[in-house]
């Protein structure tokens, strides 16, 4: 069985909502990282490349039919180039890392692009047809993140708890102070921001064109926010009475995309491509949906189990930080630490943000970079999914 090896990758800034980013169509936005690994990699006949795998989550406005493809004939690739979308919500752009190196370890493939992109600031509202003639009710909804067009049995039998009352629930039945919520979320902001050199590593700028002047260059996340704990515990609650989330200690509503490069055996050597990292494997699991935070902690054990290790063989951790909640809940079943070093130590989603259909593979990416840099051995990527699952994938250091 072949090996799959990650030799490049990049991301776009984190935009906020409603922020830099927001101009820019999501499979402009897509096109983006793929052009600068099409650039930076000129070794590479980009004929022979054998798919791009995207995750998003929406896929409801110009990231419909398809954003894979049309991220494919828009970044200059041969039009022999396929492309495929996948959508697990938050853990899409993991899924689809995980399903590109699946198709080269069974022999399907040699060389592909995998990530995932979402722009939530360009999220649709949608709208149901009418179901009978001259019916002057509308069913309208907005796309950026949540639940829509709901089934009713799905309703009555699991709930449809929005993200916040998930994690709500996660600190009540596991006695997650607020307290400890806003150090973690504090620990998120400072982590990022003292990594903001090594962040930039990830980082290809976005150049916009500007209507007078010269163009607008983004090449920081514009999510991170100077803060403290005092500012952190002055924030409402208003997910529920006597509730515990807040802005401050969940991720936000963002803009982004991020694409890998991934090679066979074969591709590095015929291409002269230098690894980052070894995908291990992937695995999901799933959770109730009202505590659809704790998914990693099965997915995780499945995942660890499946390939004969533990966490203590991990020297890095990369947990998508949706909810301060969600992470402590996990870590805390998962016997970590809450301020385990070993968890997110150039921060997290709290900090840098959470655009849904690309988080998965910035984690991935982050995690490839920070073994690089750090001569570690293992690393494990996780996340959780609305609706109840949680997604892991494991990386080897090379």
């Amino acid at each position: 069985m072949s090996k799959a090896y990650i030799c490049d990758g990049i991301r776009t800034p984190i935009g906020r909502y409603g922020g830099a980013l927001a101009s820019v169509r999501t499979d402009d936005l897509a096109t983006i990282p793929i052009t600068e690994l099409i650039n930076r990699n000129l070794s590479v006949d980009w004929a022979k490349l054998d798919e791009v795998v995207l995750g998003c989550a929406n896929q409801a406005g110009e990231d419909n039919r398809n954003v894979a493809r049309m991220a494919v004939l828009l970044s200059g690739l041969p039009v022999s180039v396929a492309g495929i979308t996948v959508n697990r919500l938050c853990a899409s752009g993991m899924d689809a890392v995980g399903q590109a190196a699946r198709a080269i370890e069974c022999g399907a493939a040699d060389l592909m692009i995998a990530g995932g992109v979402e722009s939530m600031s360009r999220s649709p509202f949608v709208m149901a047809k009418a179901t009978a003639a001259y019916d002057r009710n509308a069913e309208i909804y907005d796309s950026t993140i949540g639940w829509r067009f709901v089934n009713k049995k799905i309703a009555s039998q699991y709930g449809i708890d929005s993200m916040p009352e998930t994690a709500e629930n996660l600190a009540a039945e596991r006695g997650i102070s607020r307290e400890d919520q806003d150090a973690y979320a504090f620990r998120s902001q400072q982590r990022t921001e003292a990594a903001r050199a090594l962040l930039a590593e990830e980082i290809v700028p976005v150049t916009l064109p500007s209507k007078r002047g010269e163009p607008q260059v983004v090449a920081q996340d514009e999510h991170p926010r100077e803060t403290t704990l005092e500012d952190l515990a002055r924030l409402k609650a208003p997910f529920r009475d006597g509730g515990s989330i807040t802005a401050g200690n969940a991720s936000g509503v963002n803009d982004g995309a991020c694409a890998l490069l991934i090679a066979s055996e074969a591709a590095v050597k015929s291409y002269g491509l230098k690894p980052i990292a070894k995908i291990m494997g992937m695995a999901s699991a799933g959770v109730p949906p009202r505590i659809m935070g704790i998914g990693p902690v099965p997915a995780s054990q499945k995942l660890l189990s499946r390939l004969g290790h533990s966490l203590a063989d991990m020297d890095l951790i990369e947990i998508n930080e949706a909810f301060a909640a969600q992470v402590l809940a996990v870590t805390r079943e998962l016997g970590l630490k809450d301020d385990d070093p070993r968890v997110n130590p150039n921060g997290g989603a709290i900090a840098l943000g959470h655009p849904l259909g690309m988080s998965g593979a910035r984690l991935v990416l982050s995690a490839a970079l920070q073994l690089k840099r750090s001569g570690g051995r293992h690393a494990l990527c996780t996340l959780c999914v609305g609706v109840g699952q949680g997604v892991s994938l494991m990386l080897e250091g090379v």
